[in-house]
């Protein structure tokens, strides 16, 4: 399988050096070009590439940008092929991304970058800390995996997206349709918690909406106050504490 990513953030970084090490033909670009990228992200084997390099001739392309970003790149998927899988990690954090009033207003998240890219994505590795992502896969077959929800409503986006999870080294979980990703969105009882595979059927019916953005915004103030700002992410105990004792 080839696969693009457009990202090299915490997760981009990580989505491109797992995925290079398992066996996948990784290409991955950033937007200040080929050149930026730093050789550990490459270190697996990923190659790096202009963006439009990255999304052609790929089976899937991996989103790894902040969620503000998405309708800047929407021209770019414009030119993938219908059944190329489209697999967004974004979340939405007002302060960071600004306010975007359709998501303000109760717009599911992954609804509303569908909607910016005009075509179906799977959402996946949002509710995972980049700590936690970096530092805690398993083995295939690990009783105490963490789980990674997977939503989407096409078959071959969620089967796609719940393989490359595998590949990353955690169990990957179909958490339905994109109409109810809002569970796995910041602030629910699945997101940046580490919880198995056995826990996260419970997590996710538990996920109560209007709630989700309180809790939020109280995790960035905890952050904020601990690390100093709203933009660095935690080490990931006390990432997973945190949000343990907000969201559950």
């Amino acid at each position: 399988m080839k696969i693009g990513i457009l990202g090299v953030g915490h997760i981009g970084k990580t989505l491109t050096q797992r995925l290079s090490a398992a066996g996948r033909e990784v290409k991955v670009a950033n937007s200040r070009g080929p050149h930026t990228i730093g050789a550990d992200v490459l270190s697996s084997g990923g190659r790096a590439v202009t963006a439009a390099e990255a999304v052609s001739d790929v089976d899937a392309v991996l989103l790894s940008i902040p969620l503000n970003r998405i309708p800047q790149i929407a021209p770019l998927i414009a030119g993938v092929p219908a059944d190329t899988v489209v697999i967004d990690t974004s979340n939405y954090y007002p302060a960071r991304d600004s306010r975007i009033e359709a998501i303000d207003a109760g717009q599911v998240e992954s609804l509303w970058v569908a909607e910016q890219l005009g075509r179906p994505i799977a959402k996946a590795w949002n509710a995972i800390g980049s700590h936690s992502f970096a530092a805690k896969g398993k083995p295939a077959g690990s009783s105490d995996s963490i789980a990674i929800p997977v939503a989407a409503d096409r078959d071959r986006d969620r089967q796609v997206a719940m393989a490359l999870i595998e590949d990353t080294g955690f169990d990957a979980f179909d958490a339905g349709t994109l109409a109810d990703s809002w569970r796995q969105q910041p602030g629910a009882p699945c997101y940046c918690t580490d919880l198995t595979r056995e826990e996260m059927p419970g997590a996710l019916a538990a996920a109560e909406a209007d709630r989700l953005p309180r809790r939020r915004d109280l995790a960035v103030a905890a952050i904020q106050e601990r690390v100093g700002d709203a933009m660095t992410n935690p080490d990931a105990e006390y990432g997973v504490r945190l949000n343990r004792a907000l969201f559950m």
